[in-house]
C-alpha cells in the first residue's frame, strides 16, 4: 500500500471553487489509478472520482457530476481534484487513495493518508 498526501482544502463559500492536490514521494502515481474519497460529518467514507492511467478514463460519483474535474499533472507527480459550484453538503473531509493496478479505481480500504478538510459555508 502506498501513503498520499492531500492538500488544498479549505473554507469556500457556496459556489466557489478549490483545488486538491494529492501527490507522493517516491511513488510513480502515473501508472496507477488514483481515488478520491471523501467522509463527511456521521457518514460514512465514499468514493468520489477516481482516475485510471490504462486509458485515462475518470469516473465521478452522481452528486459532483459536472462540477468536479480529476486530472493529474505526470511531470508533478500529482493528481488534482478540482471543485467548482460547491456546495454545504461537499463539506467532508477528503483523502486520496491508490493501489497497485492502472484499470481498476483503488478500494476505500486504500486510504492510509490524513486527509485535507473541506469546508463549505457562507
Amino acid at each position: 500500500q502506498v501513503q498520499l498526501v492531500e492538500s488544498g482544502g479549505g473554507l469556500a463559500q457556496p459556489g466557489g471553487s478549490l483545488r486538491l492536490s494529492c501527490t507522493a514521494s517516491r511513488f510513480p502515481l502515473a501508472y496507477y489509478a488514483v481515488g478520491w474519497f471523501r467522509q463527511a460529518p456521521g457518514k460514512e467514507r465514499e468514493g468520489v472520482s477516481c482516475i485510471k492511467s490504462s486509458d485515462g478514463s475518470t469516473d465521478y460519483t452522481d452528486s459532483v457530476k459536472g462540477r468536479f474535474t480529476i486530472s493529474r499533472d505526470v511531470a508533478k507527480n500529482t493528481v488534482y481534484l478540482q471543485m467548482n459550484s460547491l456546495k454545504p453538503e461537499d463539506t467532508a473531509v477528503y483523502y486520496c487513495a491508490t493501489h497497485y493496478s492502472d484499470y481498476v479505481c483503488p478500494p476505500v480500504s486504500s486510504i492510509l493518508s490524513q486527509g485535507t478538510q473541506v469546508t463549505v459555508s457562507s
